[in-house]
């Protein structure tokens, strides 16, 4: 009888200032964070936070500049630059005052989308996981530890495409706050060391092609530079 193959290695992110990694468990994104991002995908309103997942082999750690392949089945490729939250402790039913004791650190990240294949998921009432579950579509930064850089409510979230601005908004502009997604999340299930959460895009999303380089910017957090590959 053969033996079964043996388990992974966790994905794992760089961590400023440290030789060790932080081991990824799994990544939870929140859709329609920003309004003005809410209303380029027609919504809406302060509705509630809804979620969606990304496996953590979706995962591209970004310690210096990547390629990114261009994934198939899309001609339609998008770009959301965000802040993603890391989490060194989990729990259940989280209260907002004490969510942000989970936070570990904080990293810039882009959640890549293939907004065609999103699109058409939509229109035929299916789920749309293989629009934004695919190789390489969560490209993260290293991460800051929160005791280093606090927990950050405003401040500049940018996103260039060849030098040219696509995106630009301030944290200050979310809908839900670091503390009340956690909270939200901590509702739906158990929240454990190891996650990751990308907490929505500003205004601004667009399609890249092969050979384009994108410079995403979060704060002061180290920059993501990613080229298109074909």
């Amino acid at each position: 009888m053969r033996a079964p193959p043996a388990p992974p290695r966790l994905p794992s992110l760089a961590i400023e200032g440290r030789t060790d990694r932080f081991a990824v468990r799994r990544i939870l994104c929140i859709g329609r964070n920003y309004a003005a991002h809410a209303r380029e995908m027609g919504s809406d309103g302060r509705e509630p936070p809804f979620h969606f997942g990304k496996s953590p082999d979706a995962l591209l750690p970004a310690d210096g500049p990547v390629v990114l392949p261009y994934p198939p089945l899309t001609q339609d490729l998008h770009h959301e630059i965000e802040l993603v939250v890391a989490l060194g402790a989990g729990g259940t039913n989280v209260s907002a005052e004490h969510a942000l004791e989970l936070v570990y650190g904080y990293a810039a990240g882009l959640d890549m989308t293939r907004r065609d294949v999103q699109d058409a998921a939509k229109k035929a009432g299916r789920p749309w996981t293989s629009s934004k579950d695919f190789d390489a579509s969560a490209v993260v930064g290293p991460l800051r530890d929160a005791a280093v850089m606090g927990h950050p409510t405003s401040g500049s979230i940018t996103l260039d495409v060849d030098g040219t601005p696509r995106q630009k908004g301030d944290l200050d502009e979310m809908i839900w706050s670091v503390a009340e997604i956690v909270m939200h999340l901590s509702r739906w299930g158990a929240l454990r060391p190891g996650d990751l959460i990308f907490t929505g895009t500003p205004a601004g999303v667009g399609a890249v092609v092969p050979g384009q380089t994108l410079v995403g910017r979060v704060l002061d957090l180290q920059p993501l530079v990613v080229t298109i590959g074909g």
